[in-house]
């Protein structure tokens, strides 16, 4: 659905009752977009115990994993890789 700023003011009520159908409404100023009235989001649902569950079936252990080597903080390391030696 398509409205002005005009008709939004004067059919509010019935711009709600189209989103409470799922559609959404267009608002225009002076024949350019301004804004849209949509239906709310459906909020996906997460299951952090299955998340939880899953992790523990594959023994995760994420306080044992080594991702970056010891001498990452050194400066010398880092011009190393970036290829930055002298």
């Amino acid at each position: 659905m398509k409205m002005s700023v005009r008709e939004i003011k004067a059919k509010i009520s019935e711009a709600i009752a189209a989103a409470e159908r799922g559609e959404s409404t267009t608002i225009t100023k002076h024949g350019k977009v301004v804004a849209e009235l949509n239906p709310p989001r459906k909020k996906s649902k997460i299951n952090l115990a299955a998340g939880d569950a899953y992790l523990k079936s594959i023994n995760w252990n994420p306080e044992g994993l080594d991702l970056w080597p010891p001498e990452f903080d050194d400066p010398a390391f880092s011009r190393k890789v970036l290829g930055l030696e002298d």
